[in-house]
């Protein structure tokens, strides 16, 4: 990979420490208060997900819980990231057909709009959380992030190598992606409207590259 893109593609902050892994307990305390985080806000939207509600749904200690997540920031965040972890995976199943990279990686971001097209709240209340994120919650943002590039990058068959133009193009579209979120959720944006501003976004993949990327 070229060095501009390694650049590019790692994260402008400075790497935090890695914390040690989760130990199966800790991992499997972690997927129940996600679980129950994400069974909350899919009821009732970000205003239902309280830490104190989720603690007693996932059977852990309120303080057990805000080790884990210290704000309910931190766990609508983590959980928009284990959501599409889960949506990456499905799609892995079933590979977007398009014959361009720009038509898979619309296709791929329909199908994964769809996918929260079905759980509306659950879907707000990730996107709330998004938007109310401060710098507090970049390491769980950066999760997010780092997720939606992988399944773009997936659906234009380029698994590592991709050139500082098509970084730039993955982060126009996955822009493009979060505030055709934003906009539907809103009731600001149809679907029709969603998909066609997904699929312009995408585009930008298969424009030639110029001079500078050479």
């Amino acid at each position: 990979m070229p060095a501009q893109a390694k650049a590019e593609a790692s994260s402008a902050r400075p790497a935090a420490p890695a914390a040690p892994p989760l130990t199966e307990r800790q991992e499997a305390r972690r997927r129940r208060i996600l679980r129950a985080c994400a069974q909350l806000a899919g009821r009732g939207g970000f205003d239902a997900v309280q830490m104190r509600e989720v603690a007693e749904l996932s059977q852990v200690a309120l303080g057990t819980l805000y080790r884990y997540f210290p704000s309910k920031i931190h766990l609508l965040v983590a959980t928009m990231q284990d959501q599409l972890e889960h949506l990456h995976g499905t799609l892995r199943k079933k590979p977007p057909t398009g014959e361009t990279a720009a038509e898979r990686v619309a296709e791929t971001l329909m199908r994964a709009f769809r996918a929260l097209q079905r759980e509306p709240h659950l879907a707000d209340a990730m996107v709330r959380a998004l938007t109310f994120a401060d710098r507090s919650v970049s390491p769980e943002v950066d999760q997010v992030s780092r997720q939606t590039t992988a399944i773009i990058l997936d659906a234009m068959g380029l698994d590592d190598d991709p050139t500082p133009a098509q970084l730039s193009a993955v982060r126009v579209i996955e822009h493009t992606w979060h505030s055709a979120l934003i906009t539907w959720l809103s009731g600001r944006a149809s679907i029709a409207q969603v998909k066609i501003d997904i699929e312009t976004a995408c585009r930008l993949i298969d424009l030639p590259p110029t001079s500078a990327d050479a």
